[in-house]
């Protein structure tokens, strides 16, 4: 996908490498999540320890996470960390070509939903990008390279260990530029559901039912989220170069809960999935860039 270069005056990104992991809120979700492992083995084996590790080194990981376990929700009056004027902020975007990828994308997203949110009368915020490398902080808690990206709702802040683009890769065998910009597509999405209060409801759900409802009620988190990406998309298609709808969509296929949980238990168990199978998970990326509607992305209400 072709995108321009950032503006270092119009992007709030903040960077933890090499800090050792030094800023933001208290503990919560990733912290406790793995304080839990050794429970979670107890019940369901290694292969339950192995499924969790995989789904949170997914898109949208402890953003989703942090309801589950106690995290903040809304918008916090303390923001995430940021870089100290433009030079620091090209100094962060360009440590690595992984970390101007991510910011030419995320840069991108901010100028497509401040017109969604104009166009509507709604007043946009703009959330940050933060990278990380191997440990961190967040809002939200302990940021970890095996969590993968995610949306921490407290702080307003997509978290990268861009490390993770050589694992999309490499492991998961999806690779070109527009999967990962995909990867940050996504976790906007999960701040566009932040500022519409969409991911505070699926939270009181999750709060008030069962583990079955609350994982079904996560889905359809996830599946709107990977359904604004493709609105993203959609609402840049002139940039887009032969082959990007096929990389996005190898992604998608790759990461759905019952292909991950394939390869590492060899079944699947459809009440335990959080992030929605990779036939919906591609159904609905490919919704949002048909239509560059985000009104057409209420995976709410109906079936999935």
């Amino acid at each position: 996908m072709r995108l321009d270069d950032f503006d270092p005056n119009d992007i709030n990104v903040g960077d933890q490498r090499g800090s050792g992991g030094g800023f933001g809120g208290g503990g919560g979700g990733g912290g406790l999540l793995f304080g839990l492992l050794p429970l979670i083995g107890s019940r369901f084996g290694c292969g339950g320890i192995i499924v969790v590790l995989l789904l949170l080194a997914v898109f949208g990981g402890l953003g989703n996470l942090g309801s589950l376990v106690g995290g903040g929700s809304g918008v916090s009056s303390r923001p995430a960390a940021s870089a100290e004027g433009p030079q620091a902020v090209t100094a962060a975007c360009t440590a690595n070509p992984q970390s101007k990828a991510a910011c030419n994308a995320f840069q991108s997203a901010q100028r497509t939903w401040t017109a969604i949110f104009q166009q509507s009368g709604q007043q946009f915020q703009k959330p940050s990008l933060q990278f990380y490398g191997g440990n961190g902080r967040s809002g939200c808690g302990a940021a970890q390279a095996a969590m993968g990206p995610f949306y921490c709702p407290t702080d307003q802040g997509i978290y990268l260990d861009t490390s993770f683009f050589d694992e999309l890769a490499n492991r998961f065998g999806a690779k070109g530029d527009f999967a990962q910009d995909y990867v940050i597509a996504h976790e906007f999405g999960h701040h566009i559901q932040n500022l519409l209060g969409t991911s505070e409801q699926v939270q009181r759900i999750q709060r008030s039912s069962s583990e079955t409802e609350g994982n079904a009620a996560s889905v359809r988190l996830e599946l709107q989220a990977d359904c604004y990406a493709g609105v993203w998309a959609a609402q840049n298609r002139s940039r887009m170069e032969p082959g990007d709808l096929e990389e996005g969509l190898t992604a998608a296929q790759a990461i759905g809960d019952d292909t991950l949980q394939k390869q590492s238990q060899g079944r699947v168990v459809p009440d335990s999935f959080t992030h929605g199978t990779s036939a919906q998970r591609q159904s609905w990326l490919q919704r949002g860039l048909q239509t560059g509607d985000p009104a057409q992305c209420d995976t709410f209400s109906g079936a999935i």
